[in-house]
């Protein structure tokens, strides 16, 4: 498979709802600069909305970012899906195929949800060993999110590691990219009761493939739920412009699972992200 072209570091994108492909038809090429898809939504969809998504993917880029490998997770790696995620990559030219840190099954199957790995060695070994095969069949290199959690599965011995050292280290031994999302930092700093920008300060700069941005609910001062249905908040935009002042502009996402305002809001919320990456380009170019 030839190497897609890579995204240009200032592009602002939009997760693909069904919901979008409407709007999305009949926007100006210029209203976006890539979408984002969940593969797993999209392999041998055909009829009318097949065809809307293939008019989409011929316009802009088509960024894949995965729901249901489970690289955390207990089971073998699903290798029929790696093989379909292969074609589908290679299909639409996808320039990144991203996955979450974390397990969606168990022992029984699908749990439809993202469930957190324990910051735990023996965890580094087994998730780094199912992204490098991830790799292998895919034929290039994937990038990682980092998830929000609620609670921490407890290890209780000295290969317990903290969540920053435990995705560096996964980074490192896998050989693999970070998808950022800066809406998860902000929501388990509040949970977790740790410093969102010292945790930011502590990831690998040179790994961020691109960047995730997000809305969440404010449930009491000290618990956010980490929902993808409103729009993003102060805290959010404030630690996205200190994401581009410490790493400079990257690819950025915003995301909308639900609660989809009308498109024009959707674009205007968008053009949040547009702003700050041009002022994150022009920062690094006075700089230079």
């Amino acid at each position: 498979m030839a190497a897609a072209r890579p995204l240009a570091a200032d592009a602002a994108g939009l997760g693909l709802r069904r919901a979008l492909l409407g709007p999305l038809q009949a926007a100006s090429d210029d209203a976006i600069d890539f979408i984002e898809v969940a593969p797993e939504n999209w392999i041998g969809v055909g009829g009318a909305l097949g065809d809307a998504f293939e008019a989409i993917a011929s316009r802009w880029p088509v960024v894949c970012h995965g729901l249901s490998l489970s690289l955390g997770g207990p089971g073998e790696l699903d290798e029929t899906l790696l093989a379909k995620l292969w074609r589908f990559l290679d299909r639409f030219d996808s320039p990144i195929y991203s996955e979450h840190l974390s397990a969606c099954t168990d022992a029984r199957g699908q749990l439809y949800d993202l469930m957190p790995l324990p910051f735990h060695r023996a965890a580094v070994d087994h998730v780094v060993a199912r992204i490098r095969r991830t790799q292998d069949v895919l034929g290039r290199r994937i990038a990682v999110e980092n998830i929000s959690y609620y609670a921490t599965l407890a290890t209780g011995d000295d290969a317990a590691m903290r969540e920053i050292d435990f995705i560096n280290d996964v980074l490192h031994r896998a050989d693999c990219d970070l998808l950022l999302d800066v809406n998860n930092i902000v929501v388990n700093a509040t949970n977790h009761r740790y410093d969102a920008r010292e945790f930011l300060a502590g990831l690998p700069g040179d790994r961020i493939a691109y960047i995730h941005v997000a809305g969440h609910y404010d449930e009491a001062d000290d618990l956010k739920i980490d929902t993808h249905g409103a729009s993003v908040s102060t805290p959010v935009w404030d630690l996205l412009d200190a994401t581009y002042a410490r790493f400079g502009p990257r690819p950025t996402l915003l995301e909308r699972d639900f609660n989809l305002p009308p498109f024009d809001e959707l674009l205007s919320e968008l053009g949040g992200v547009r702003t700050r990456l041009a002022q994150a380009t022009r920062g690094r170019r006075d700089a230079a």
